[in-house]
């Protein structure tokens, strides 16, 4: 699995699951990217509100998708929606590292020592080392880190990994077999073993 820069630009972002299965759809279909941006930019496919919104969603689902392997697309297609949600987690986390990082050091850790929640506290000591590993991240400002905090809760309850309370109650997921094969198989061993809470 590619490890890229850190980056804060999730702050912009969203989980965007059914825009990331419509993609995956038409790229089944025999579609390329470029065409699927074209039919994007005439037809407003996620019925976003400006059209630099919509490019913004189109680049970023397409990246995540990027980000896994063309072969997922027939598994994708034929799983369950529970599995969907993962995959679409899955590439969110390959596309960005430091979000993988939060999953795999917060809430894989959570789910190893027989923890079900984690809180805001979590998030911010996480953040913490993060500023002490990293130069980049040291720079960000506390408002950055909060939205970055946010974005995350965000996407890990739109997965289905966590519940909306306070303190976020995790709910761990049973990886359906194929899919668990294929995140081995394509050297993903990481991202299941952060959804899943094995060392």
């Amino acid at each position: 699995m590619k490890r890229r820069e850190y980056s804060a630009g999730a702050v912009k972002f969203s989980f965007w699951f059914m825009e990331f299965k419509t993609v995956v759809k038409f790229l089944s279909e025999g579609m390329t990217l470029d065409e699927i941006k074209e039919k994007n930019q005439n037809e407003n496919l996620f019925g976003a509100p400006t059209t630099l919104r919509a490019g913004q969603i189109f680049s970023t689902v397409s990246a995540r998708i990027k980000a896994l392997d063309t072969s997922f697309y027939p598994v994708f297609m034929e799983s369950d929606l529970a599995t969907q949600k993962l995959f679409a987690l899955a590439g969110a986390m390959a596309h960005d590292t430091l979000f993988f990082d939060f999953v795999y050091e917060i809430v894989r850790e959570k789910m190893i020592i027989g923890s079900n929640e984690f809180s805001d506290s979590d998030i911010s000591i996480f953040f913490k080392n993060k500023q002490l590993q990293d130069e980049k991240v040291a720079k960000w400002t506390d408002a950055t880190l909060n939205r970055l905090g946010k974005t995350y809760k965000t996407m890990l309850f739109e997965s289905g990994m966590t519940d909306k309370g306070t303190p976020r109650i995790i709910l761990k997921p049973i990886l359906d077999p194929v899919m668990e094969h294929w995140l081995f198989d394509h050297d993903m061993e990481p991202i299941a073993k952060a959804l899943t809470g094995v060392r």
